[in-house]
């Protein structure tokens, strides 16, 4: 599927314009975040070859790693079977979380 093919798929209407996105080290396959995108996040994703999200708490699209370095280079996109959910692999720079540990779900529940 070509990207623009994509970009007409994937349902950002459900969601309110935004989708979620789970991001995945492409290769470890360790999942290193959830994040959101509306249509010019995934455009430009799918353009420049790096991860951009919409953030929810400032209301603005950013490139990841834009300010830390931490950039995510884009291995792969994959759309879920609904197209409202979407997976990119990724190579990772740095740590994917802002709190300084490689992935965002580093605590761990005890049963």
């Amino acid at each position: 599927m070509t990207s623009d093919e994509l970009l007409k798929k994937v349902d950002f209407k459900k969601g309110g314009g935004l989708v979620p996105v789970v991001v995945q080290d492409a290769a470890t396959k360790e999942v290193l975040m959830v994040a959101y995108a509306n249509a010019e996040a995934l455009e430009k994703t799918l353009t420049t070859g790096y991860a951009h999200y919409w953030s929810r708490s400032r209301g603005k699209l950013w490139m990841k790693g834009e300010t830390s370095g931490h950039t995510q280079k884009i291995q792969g996109v994959f759309a879920d079977c609904d197209y409202d959910t979407l997976l990119y692999l990724v190579e990772q720079t740095g740590p994917a979380c802002h709190t300084g540990n490689y992935t965002c779900f580093h605590n761990k529940i005890e049963r």
